[in-house]
This record gives structure tokens, C-alpha cells and sequence, in this order.
């Protein structure tokens, strides 16, 4: 089993910038890519970004790109997103997220092709 933690939520001012991480318990052989999800209080789970372990590709949901970065130290089993220019809209409980298996560009975003998840953490914008 893969556990995943995260840590580094908080409060922030809207235009502020935060940090997330995330450790991986293990990398099993399948687990191809790492990501972050996204939940405000009465709405689905949305995909914010994902990066291969291998490579470094990158991926984003739109209403992060040129704001949010996700990078990733293999050596640690940890993978990292950088929030920055944060909006009231950004406000939501971030999870990391892994697939047991390799996920082509149309799966990337849908929450149930993925099998390991973090508690989460909150992640508020307000001034």
C-alpha cells in the first residue's frame, strides 16, 4: 500500500504565494505519475497538476497555468506545487494523488483512475 502525506496548506492574502508537498510512502514500478487535486465546499474534485517521474512532463488544468508549478525530487518520493498569485477562487482542500498505472491525456483529469490519496490539506485566499 502507498501512502501519501501532504503538508504546507494555510492562509494566505489573495496575490500571495504558497507551497505544497507531498511524500510518497513508496514509488511502485506502475506508478508512473503524481499529482494534485482540488475541492471547495460543494463542488466536484477538479485536477489542478500532474508530473511524470520520469522526464519531469508537466500538466495543468487551466485555471492554474502561468500561476501554479509542480515539480518533484525522485530522490525523496516528493512532489511539490507552488501556488502563486493565489485567488479567492484558489481556496479548496488540495490532494495528492497516484495512479497504480500509466494514464493516457484523456484520464489525467478524472479523479477514479486514481488509486492513491492523501488526506489533504487546506488552502485558503482571503484578505
Amino acid at each position: 500500500q502507498v501512502h501519501l502525506v501532504e503538508s504546507g496548506g494555510g492562509l494566505v492574502q489573495p496575490g500571495g504565494s504558497l507551497s505544497l508537498s507531498c511524500v510518497a510512502s513508496k514509488r511502485t514500478n506502475n506508478m508512473y505519475t503524481m499529482g494534485w487535486f482540488r475541492q471547495a465546499p460543494g463542488n466536484e474534485r477538479e485536477f489542478v497538476a500532474q508530473i511524470r517521474w520520469s522526464g519531469g512532463r508537466t500538466y495543468y488544468a487551466d485555471s492554474v497555468k502561468g500561476r501554479f508549478t509542480i515539480s518533484r525530487d525522485n530522490a525523496k518520493n516528493t512532489v511539490y506545487l507552488q501556488m502563486n498569485n493565489l485567488k479567492p477562487e484558489d481556496t479548496a482542500v488540495y490532494y495528492c494523488a497516484a495512479p497504480s498505472r500509466g494514464l493516457i491525456y484523456s484520464e489525467l483529469h478524472r479523479p477514479d483512475n486514481y488509486d492513491y490519496w492523501g488526506q489533504g490539506t487546506q488552502v485558503t485566499v482571503s484578505s
